[in-house]
């Protein structure tokens, strides 16, 4: 394994999504979706699964897996910070060249959530079955036999290490972003289940069979978001003062909240018992792990990542350094900082 640190001519960013505020279209752009019938849940739970996806490209291309974040959707991954960085000519990951498939994940978007009806009796799901889901929809729904490969970020990083350990033989390479291949825990863990419990013990939450939305929604992401995401050295430049804090703090909490409290909570609780390390021995893709210095869910001080990946053959981590431009946790949300680097890898893969 080797590690890689290297400077960046960074330009100024927004704290945004990973999507930007913009989405462009690209060859061959089309929203589908695709049920899975009687997908079964690791509870032992079975329904037939609705998947929403996106598709970029010629499916006689070769395949790459997108992988959104907690939240995200498959279309909040063509914006200009992301998408529109990797997917265009000559970038890349560029449309014209390869069949771009992006899913919702279980409880997001397009896809089957408790919000759809069943609400707080929708399976408590895992990354297990959204990835499973997600192998359903490749292989039954669209028909692809093998990945070039599987990139995520965040929660799709986490996916991805999984895809790469339940599917071994499925994909040539991985890139997950902003993760860990080793199991949900510490402060990632914590600041999660304090989030979670925020929501569950507001009395307007009523066990899931609330009327209008809990007003703690709207706190406990915001919360989240400040103590998880953003970059110290970014936050500080941004919010030097108390009155910038604050106004900062006003601006967020104005945003709109989260659309539905039981989808939050199963989006965010279905990282409990993630854990690939076990099974890591099983990875036979090419791995490029990205993970910025600055992150506060994966902070690279404990040396988790570098212990786990030295178990990986053909795997190197490159570590961003942290920088008043750099965001933390969302840094990887923008390609800008390592598409060069997706692309030496992309034209050194077999």
């Amino acid at each position: 394994m080797r590690l890689i640190r290297r400077a960046l001519l960074l330009l100024p960013l927004l704290l945004a999504t990973p999507a930007g505020a913009q989405q462009a279209a690209f060859p061959g752009q089309r929203e589908g979706t695709w049920t899975a019938p009687g997908f079964r849940f690791h509870t032992g739970e079975t329904m037939d699964l609705r998947q929403g996806y996106v598709t970029l490209g010629d499916p006689a291309n070769p395949a790459v897996l997108i992988l959104h974040g907690t939240g995200g959707t498959a279309g909040g991954m063509l914006g200009a910070n992301f998408g529109g960085q990797l997917f265009g000519p000559g970038q890349p990951l560029d449309a014209a060249r390869f069949f771009i498939v992006i899913p919702d994940s279980i409880g997001t978007g397009n896809s089957s959530k408790p919000s759809d009806g069943l609400r707080a009796a929708f399976p408590r799901y895992n990354y297990d079955d959204m990835v499973a889901a997600q192998h359903r929809l490749v292989t039954e729904g669209l028909g692809i036999r093998r990945l070039r490969l599987v990139l995520g970020n965040s929660m799709g990083g986490m996916m991805a290490w999984s895809w790469a350990t339940n599917f071994p033989d499925m994909m040539d390479a991985i890139v997950p972003m902003a993760s860990q291949p080793t199991a949900m825990s510490s402060r990632n863990w914590m600041m999660r289940r304090l989030m979670i419990e925020t929501v569950r013990q507001d009395p307007a939450y009523m066990g899931g069979n609330y009327t209008a939305q809990p007003p703690s929604l709207r706190i406990a992401n915001v919360m989240y978001s400040a103590g998880t995401n953003g970059g110290t050295l970014n936050l500080q430049r941004i919010a030097p003062t108390r009155e910038a804090a604050d106004r900062l703090v006003d601006q967020r909490l104005a945003a709109p909240p989260p659309r539905d409290a039981n989808d939050f909570l199963w989006q965010w609780d279905a990282s409990r018992d993630y854990d690939p390390e076990p099974r890591l021995d099983r990875i036979r893709a090419r791995v490029l792990a990205i993970n910025s210095a600055d992150d506060e869910r994966n902070p690279p001080e404990t040396g988790l990542t570098e212990r786990a990946i030295a178990r990986v053959p053909n795997a190197r981590l490159l570590l961003i350094p942290a920088s008043a431009e750099t965001l933390g946790h969302g840094t990887t949300g923008n390609a800008r900082f390592w598409r060069e680097d997706l692309a030496r890898f992309l034209a050194a893969l077999p």
